[in-house]
């Protein structure tokens, strides 16, 4: 059930970042301990002030009183994190959605579920998320409801529809049959329709452009290993995308996709599932990051079939998920630069915290998970300035659990306590 706002008039404040006002703050909190998470230390005994919305001053607590008039909010029994970030979600889609049972699901039903998705993961920690891929450009509509305070939810960058081939995994519908004469909204093949497609998502208001350069688990009839887009059709996206502003997220998990979106000037590369080391070095060469979805094949796997998975999709998954998280072993131990990104969607909405447990299973430390949904994944989402730390400026965006994550990472599956914008949605 949600924990509705504790100052249920003040409106959850979307993302743009007002410079720290000069008057008293009028939320304190006393943090037992909060995470430095560019260092990965802990830091005892913190007040956090805040103003409009904005952490104003993080202090030593000295026992000093807290000035009359302002909200005091006791957190000394725990520890307080940056508010966590998922860079891979699909919020208006359900994790029973997939196979044949996507074609019932409408536009309006998306949408609801969106509202429904987006409160779910609020509750979970997650204050901001990069969605990659909805129908209809219902996600701005719901990224802006959330920033209007209309409705409870993570900030959101919004990809809309994918852009990507014919009969490709992000971009068209490949299990009706011919004669039903169905194409999906992002298809465009060739430099100039792809152009025209990101321009057209740009019109309508998208923070991102999301594409795929290999097929999928969860598509009919694509392969794992078949490029989609020749390197000439992924660098005219890529060219016009950046030429408006907007960063690419590439779907990408076979070598020579991977490849070819990197070439092309991607941002991230998404899943980057099966590896060789000279493509992690362009990777690293590059700048790329990784986000991989090392939890999601568990969930395939035992929930699958029952969710409407496809039995091809079934295989599939079968062969890509161990190899994946080897991938991700040798990408972390190379140094290449790793954001926190799930799939939701494909799990139940509110699970995203479970792939922490997974990251420090296959190499990271809790310190280097935690920071991959926190300053890093601000960083490849743009919004690095706002949030992602607990500092002077940026958002008063928080998290609190019993404990020390960077003990037992798994506690992060618990989160006791959420704020967004200032705004208390959750508490112990």
């Amino acid at each position: 059930m949600l924990d509705l706002p504790r100052n249920s008039g003040i409106l959850a404040i979307g993302l743009l970042v007002g410079s720290v006002s000069n008057a008293e703050p009028d939320t304190y909190i006393r943090a037992g301990a909060i995470i430095d998470v560019a260092a990965g230390e802990i830091l005892d005994n913190r007040i956090i002030a805040i103003e409009d919305g904005a952490i104003a001053a993080v202090t030593l607590s000295t026992g000093a009183p807290v000035p009359t008039g302002a909200e005091f909010i006791d957190l000394s029994g725990y520890t307080v994190l940056p508010g966590l970030i998922d860079a891979h979600t699909h919020l208006l889609s359900d994790s029973d959605d997939h196979g044949l049972n996507s074609l019932v699901v409408s536009l309006p039903e998306a949408t609801i579920n969106g509202v429904k998705n987006a409160a779910t993961t609020l509750q979970a920690g997650f204050t901001t998320v990069r969605n990659v891929g909805a129908p209809g450009y219902a996600d701005v509509a719901l990224r802006d409801a959330i920033a209007a305070g209309e409705v409870a939810g993570p900030r959101m960058l919004v990809s809309g529809p994918p852009v990507g081939i014919t009969g490709g995994h992000c971009s068209d519908n490949n299990l009706l049959p011919y004669e039903y004469g169905v194409t999906e909204t992002g298809v465009a093949d060739g430099p100039w329709e792809i152009r025209q497609m990101v321009r057209q998502n740009v019109k309508f208001g998208v923070d991102l452009i999301k594409t795929c350069s290999t097929g999928g688990v969860l598509s009919a009839g694509t392969r794992l290993d078949a490029i989609q887009y020749t390197l000439e059709e992924l660098e005219a996206l890529v060219d016009e995308a950046h030429a408006h502003g907007r960063k690419v997220a590439v779907h990408a998990h076979g070598n020579a996709g991977i490849r070819n979106a990197i070439l092309a000037g991607a941002d991230s590369i998404e899943h980057a599932s099966f590896l060789s080391d000279d493509v992690i070095e362009l990777a690293k060469e590059h700048g790329t990051r990784f986000v991989m979805d090392i939890y999601v094949t568990e969930h395939i796997l035992t929930e699958g079939e029952a969710n409407g998975v496809l039995p091809e999709s079934l295989d599939k998954e079968r062969e890509v998920g161990a190899i994946q998280r080897e991938s991700f072993s040798q990408a972390h131990a190379a140094g290449v630069a790793m954001v926190y990104g799930t799939d939701s969607a494909v799990y139940p909405h509110g699970d995203n915290a479970r792939q922490f447990s997974r990251m420090v299973q296959f190499g990271m430390t809790p310190a280097e998970a935690i920071r991959s949904a926190t300053v890093s994944a601000a960083d490849l989402l743009g919004v690095g300035d706002q949030v992602g730390r607990i500092a002077a400026g940026l958002q008063a965006d928080l998290v609190a659990v019993s404990g020390n994550p960077l003990e037992d990472i798994s506690i992060l599956e618990q989160v006791e306590f959420v704020m967004k914008g200032g705004v208390v949605y959750k508490q112990p």
